[in-house]
């Protein structure tokens, strides 16, 4: 009975990794469309977000039909409540991925990124993946360390959504009032698709030691996680 019920757990776990996995790729796959005016990609990102949204009803499911049988305590309690948090998390990032791929269809068979712009939205599209990836490897690991360099690593991005203002702030920007609202939106679809990025990262955190990630002191992390982890078995 016990293990069933740990199988349970660990599928929620796999449901997780799955979505990030999944939705990493679609913002990937969703900036190409864009600066390659790839309508066919496009809608195939747009298309594949159900996977994603049936995943999370899924696991909301299982997560559900456990609190009501198991009744869960301690660890066992964070991971089926935080879980279901950053289900939501994941879902959303899928949502702005796709929102992405919409823009990219809108104006096909231009491409909604002026020349100037396009290594800019292209970097903030490589990074988001990444950051994504990692959140995913997080998931995996539980590794509070790489948890917490998740939010150093989502500085970047911050620094790549400052510059696509820089331009369109700029008295020589050429390209319309319509261009200038699509990087507008673009830029915060990327900056919240890595905040949820980061905030997986810190669920997990919470996960794993019972303590928010801005209460943590990098240089105690992993043995706070240590020491959980063995309370926990």
């Amino acid at each position: 009975m016990r293990d069933a019920y740990h199988e349970e757990l660990d599928s929620i776990s796999d449901s997780l990794v799955e979505m990030a996995r999944l939705v990493g790729s679609a913002i990937g796959r969703a900036t190409t469309a864009m600066l390659d005016a790839d309508l066919n990609l496009a809608e195939s990102v747009i298309a594949n977000d159900d996977k994603v949204d049936d995943l999370q009803r899924g696991l909301e499911t299982r997560a559900i039909q456990l609190l009501a049988r198991q009744q869960p305590v301690a660890t066992d309690l964070r991971i089926v409540v935080t879980s279901l948090r950053m289900s939501a998390d994941l879902e959303r990032s899928g949502d702005l991925a796709q929102h992405v791929a919409k823009v990219a269809r809108l104006r096909f068979p231009d491409s909604a990124v002026p020349g100037d712009l396009q290594a800019t939205i292209l970097e903030m599209g490589q990074l988001a993946q990444r950051l994504m990836a990692k959140a995913a490897e997080v998931i995996i690991t539980k590794d509070v360390d790489l948890a917490l360099q998740l939010e150093q690593d989502d500085d970047k991005m911050d620094d790549l959504h400052r510059t696509l203002f820089q331009h369109l702030m700029d008295d020589r920007w050429q390209h319309g009032v319509e261009t200038a609202v699509d990087v507008t939106l673009l830029g915060r679809y990327y900056e919240r698709f890595a905040d949820h990025a980061v905030s997986v990262a810190r669920r997990v955190v919470y996960l794993v030691t019972g303590d928010y990630a801005d209460e943590i002191d990098p240089a105690t992390a992993a043995a706070g996680a240590a020491g959980t982890s063995s309370a926990g078995s």
